[in-house]
């Protein structure tokens, strides 16, 4: 059964990267129940507010098994939360989630709503050469989650599938159309539980 591996959190603090020299990518995982509220993880903090965070993308989730990759490539281990996320997950498939996809982690209720985009300060806080670059060619970012119903979840927690839309708006296609396959997103704007900055996006297109 898919589970929660690690609930990670993190504090603003400053950076060299990016137009606010602040940042909260450096998420730390937490040990027993926090409460995921509509607005994310109790402990978690956001600094940049126009892109992260809010009712819409309340929460990250990035699986375990799509670090693999990054390893390999890189030649190091790489901790739960060091890609930003709050929930890092085992024997999921978030690459083929749908959007509007909903899933019952711990007590909570939570909705697929978009994807992650990567951005200079990512690519500082990893430190790795074109690193924007190559997470776009690689496809893999992960999923922002909507919270439906806020809960108590902790690393062990079960992710269960409790609703999937019947479509094809994939987190990997979600992606592909917002960076190397623009003529995509008008297929996105279909979807009516997206993101709405997703939904700006996709109509603009």
């Amino acid at each position: 059964m898919a589970r929660v591996e690690s609930v990670n959190v993190g504090r603003v603090r400053p950076t060299a990267h990016g137009k606010l020299k602040r940042t909260a990518i450096d998420k730390r995982s937490v040990a027993g129940a926090v409460w995921i509220g509509e607005l994310g993880i109790d402990g978690d903090e956001i600094a940049d507010l126009a892109h992260h965070g809010g009712p819409d993308k309340a929460v990250y989730a990035f699986a375990r098994e799509d670090y693999a990759h990054w390893e390999t490539e890189l030649g190091r281990q790489l901790d739960s939360g060091v890609f930003g996320e709050n929930l890092t997950t085992i024997g999921l498939d978030i690459q083929n989630a749908r959007m509007g996809e909903r899933w019952r982690v711990g007590d909570a209720l939570l909705e697929v709503t978009s994807v992650r985009i990567p951005c200079s300060v990512f690519a500082g806080f990893l430190d790795e050469p074109r690193w924007v670059k190559r997470f776009t060619a690689h496809g893999v970012p992960g999923a922002y989650l909507r919270v439906l119903e806020p809960g108590h979840v902790a690393a062990g927690a079960p992710v269960v599938v409790d609703e999937r839309p019947d479509h094809d708006l994939t987190v990997g296609l979600v992606f592909r159309a917002c960076t190397t396959e623009r003529e995509l997103l008008s297929r996105v704007a279909e979807e009516p539980r997206i993101s709405a900055a997703l939904r700006q996006k996709a109509t603009t297109r």
